[in-house]
């Protein structure tokens, strides 16, 4: 994402991401520890098991949609000085739950520094 800010010189303004898809999300967290991402799949696998009785989708992926809506669809992220604002150890995920697949992921940069416009 921050190569993405550099390319679009973006000195002061939002990273707005989007990710189109039923069965992926996003989200920001430590970034620092591997362990965290180890254990945050562990909880959601715990917390929303691959099967239960009452799931009935077709596709066999039900516990791919409850988990997306947890993580959701959308993140902003503020930019400052030409960087995305972030805390010390936090990093943007994307959570594939239902992959691998090919994924599309939608940036669109802000910059509150240019003329809006007409």
């Amino acid at each position: 994402m921050r190569a993405i800010v550099r390319k679009q010189e973006i000195r002061e303004g939002i990273v707005y991401l989007h990710c189109p898809h039923t069965t992926a999300g996003l989200c920001v967290n430590e970034n620092a520890d591997p362990d965290v991402k180890r254990d945050l799949l562990n909880k959601l696998e715990q917390m929303i098991p691959k099967s239960e009785p009452f799931y009935r989708h077709a596709e066999g992926n039900s516990d791919s949609h409850l988990k997306a809506i947890l993580t959701g669809t959308g993140l902003t992220i503020h930019v400052d000085a030409g960087d995305l604002v972030l805390g010390q150890w936090q990093g943007i995920y994307f959570c594939e739950f239902d992959g691998p697949r090919t994924r599309e992921l939608i940036v669109r940069c802000l910059d509150a520094t240019r003329e809006p416009l007409s």
